[in-house]
């Protein structure tokens, strides 16, 4: 596929992921919403829906990798040319800031409802001089639709999670249609990657979030940092590199698992 197939495909798909995924964070996160308080079967189904269709959109595109440790384990497994590399990941990170700045645009009333309400105002550090610097760094009241955080603060737990996670999505996929001849499964392959996600969601998602994909976390995060928001808060940039370094080396571990096990 060229240079502008991939370009297209992972940057469009990506937001598609981001603008699904992060509004049903959205939906339950926010005051005069009208999902909200919905909970985590809401945000765990909503993320497998956003990653259907955003790897539906993509896929006869560029591949839909949509995540740079999918695309990492691909190199690895022989998929993917390692050239291509640096436009995958350039891509899905721009598709990604997008998705998260039409998240804010579609969401943009309630946004601003939430941060203005008194509850919220009032649950915020009144003087950052005076917030504990021992403590772990509080982080905005509306972060969470943009970008994941850990229940419990531990680096090592939380990458651990991250690496366990990512490895189940991305050898999951490496592995569609293997009884196929090594074809592939087509459309049929994004509905079970999104049921995958779901599964993820469900069963590993507790402690961090599950962000299984730098980019998913990264480009939102930084769009958290530069919006206009009212009392938005911190981005918990101490815990950015966890959603980053996890998944990249849970998707290098499922490349190097698939040359092992199933190549």
């Amino acid at each position: 596929m060229s240079s502008s197939d991939i370009f297209i495909g992972e940057t469009i798909g990506t937001a598609v992921l981001i603008l699904l995924g992060g509004g049903v964070c959205a939906a339950v996160t926010l005051k005069r919403s009208k999902a909200q308080n919905a909970g985590w079967l809401a945000i765990t189904f909503g993320w497998g829906f956003a990653v259907l269709t955003g790897a539906y959109l993509a896929g006869g595109v560029s591949g839909a990798h949509l995540n740079p440790a999918v695309t990492l384990g691909l190199a690895i497994q022989g998929g993917t040319a390692w050239g291509d590399v640096p436009l995958y990941l350039g891509s899905q990170l721009l598709g990604a800031m997008i998705g998260a700045l039409l998240v804010y645009a579609v969401y943009y009333g309630q946004f601003h409802a939430h941060l203005n309400d008194p509850e919220i105002i009032k649950a915020q550090p009144a003087d950052e001089a005076m917030v504990d610097q021992t403590a772990a760094p509080k982080a905005g009241p509306v972060l969470g639709i943009f970008s994941t955080g850990p229940e419990i603060r531990n680096g090592v737990q939380n990458v651990v999670t991250e690496v366990i996670a990512t490895v189940v999505l991305v050898l999951a996929i490496l592995t569609q249609g293997l009884n196929d001849e090594g074809n592939g499964l087509g459309t049929l392959g994004a509905l079970i990657t999104a049921l995958v996600v779901v599964g993820i969601g469900l069963s590993l998602g507790g402690p961090t979030g599950y962000a299984i994909n730098p980019v998913r976390d990264l480009g939102p995060r930084i769009v958290h940092a530069v919006l206009p928001l009212p009392n938005k808060g911190g981005s918990d940039w101490g815990y950015a590199w966890v959603p980053i370094v996890g998944p990249l080396i849970g998707g290098a571990l499922a490349g190097g698992l698939y040359n092992l096990a199933f190549a």
